[in-house]
């Protein structure tokens, strides 16, 4: 088994293609199971799209193999998404970078904890990282393995937001954006009126950030017709489809969170002072509506450059968290593989003992020689699997288990399947 993430993010791709390439992986975990894949989980946020990929691999694969199979299997994940996006196929290939095994835990490992965020220590990236494999797992696409990984990338969330100051302040992308509304604001939340794009998961945080800074007059606008079951459980009123300008006249700042696929152009903007602040993943307002006279237009990218610094300390405790998890969960892994292989080895070594207990009670029948003899070849049997599975560990240790299971095929033909978590289980995670 081999588990790989590609990883597009704001660090080194501009917001406008991690977009663009989130809408090319619309349909891409069923091409992938198609494709004979074990599994995959897509994690898309505002400002990153990172796919992690399971793979059958051969227990003693060198990486000079895996590093082929991967690099294939990407090579079917660009053209797909060049396909199926407005990228060329040499965009989408140079967007992403790519991360093995350990590597791709570590990363995933510092991603949930907020320590890859363009607000660092920000907590809305956990919950994404929770949805993502959620979804995954509903639709069928998530293996055990990939459970296990992200299972663990939340926990590790979990101890850096226990253990540090990271993030309590309550940073997120939402938060700075309504700081730097303020900004260029005249009036406080309790006398603004808020008009919020979109009933996901992004407007429903938007909701909560609005309300805890006192804004009452709150409207949801929806695209898609759901404002109203979505105002029902979340609160603040929804807005007609037919009712859209009305309501953008009526507001002091209007919020983008649904990433409509037609951006609002300046001439469906009503006149008038406003805030606007385009949050989407894919923009619900085209660019020049910043040029509206009065009108202020915060982006992701004006977030990005406004985000606040954590603390040195805190942003190193939280590296050390990660660090400490990801190693253990890596040796845990490998512990996992080793275990598969001791496993092998005694089903073998019992196998073959079987046999000749089988001889020897057709020789001397049931009685007190044969049960001598059959203590005898037990007790030895134990001794020599001794050495064996000592080492086994000790191999594992020092990250050389695949050396090991390439000794019991060269030397028994002992084939050592990879570990799975069972279907009972998986459900259950």
């Amino acid at each position: 088994m081999t588990i790989f993430t590609l990883v597009a993010s704001h660090q080194s791709v501009d917001l406008e293609t991690v977009a663009q390439l989130s809408n090319g992986v619309i349909g891409l975990p069923e091409y992938l199971r198609e494709e004979n894949i074990d599994g995959s989980v897509v994690l898309s946020t505002c400002n990153r799209l990172e796919l992690y990929v399971e793979v059958t691999t051969p227990p003693s694969s060198t990486e000079q193999f895996i590093a082929t199979q991967v690099a294939t299997i990407s090579e079917k994940i660009f053209d797909y998404i060049a396909r199926t996006s407005s990228l060329s196929l040499s965009v989408v290939a140079t967007s992403f970078e790519t991360f093995i095994d350990d590597r791709a835990a570590h990363h995933l490992f510092t991603v949930a904890s907020g320590l890859e965020s363009a607000v660092v220590g920000e907590r809305e990236i956990t919950g994404q990282v929770r949805r993502a494999i959620s979804t995954a797992q509903d639709d069928g696409y998530a293996t055990g393995n990939l459970v296990r990984l992200f299972d663990r990338g939340a926990h590790t969330a979990r101890q850096v937001g226990q253990q540090t100051a990271l993030g309590s302040r309550g940073r997120s992308v939402v938060s700075v954006a309504l700081d730097l509304a303020d900004e260029v604001s005249d009036s406080d939340w309790a006398h603004r009126t808020a008009l919020v794009f979109g009933t996901g998961a992004y407007a429903g945080a938007t909701m909560a950030a609005l309300r805890d800074r006192g804004c009452t007059e709150i409207y949801v606008y929806s695209r898609s017709n759901r404002a109203e079951t979505f105002t029902e459980k979340r609160g603040g009123s929804p807005v007609p489809l037919d009712q859209l300008h009305p309501a953008m006249e009526k507001a002091d700042v209007i919020i983008g969170c649904s990433g409509g696929s037609t951006p609002l152009h300046p001439n469906e903007i009503p006149a008038g002072k406003r805030v606007i602040l385009d949050l989407a993943l894919t923009r619900d307002f085209d660019p020049a509506v910043a040029d509206m006279p009065e009108i202020d237009l915060i982006t992701l990218e004006s977030v990005r450059l406004a985000a606040p610094e954590e603390t040195a300390e805190s942003v190193e405790t939280a590296r050390t968290i990660v660090n400490a998890a990801s190693a253990d969960f890596a040796q845990k892994e490998k512990a996992r593989n080793v275990d598969a292989a001791i496993v092998a080895l005694r089903a073998h070594t019992m196998s073959v003992l079987e046999t000749e207990l089988q001889k020897v009670r057709g020789q001397f029948g049931c009685g007190a020689a044969a049960e001598q003899v059959e203590f005898a070849m037990r007790r030895m049997v134990k001794s020599l699997l001794h050495t064996p599975t000592v080492r086994a560990r000790e191999l594992a240790q020092e990250g050389r288990t695949a050396d090991y299971i390439a000794a019991l095929d060269a030397l028994y033909g002992i084939d050592v399947q990879q570990p799975q978590v069972s279907e009972q289980k998986r459900n259950a995670s």
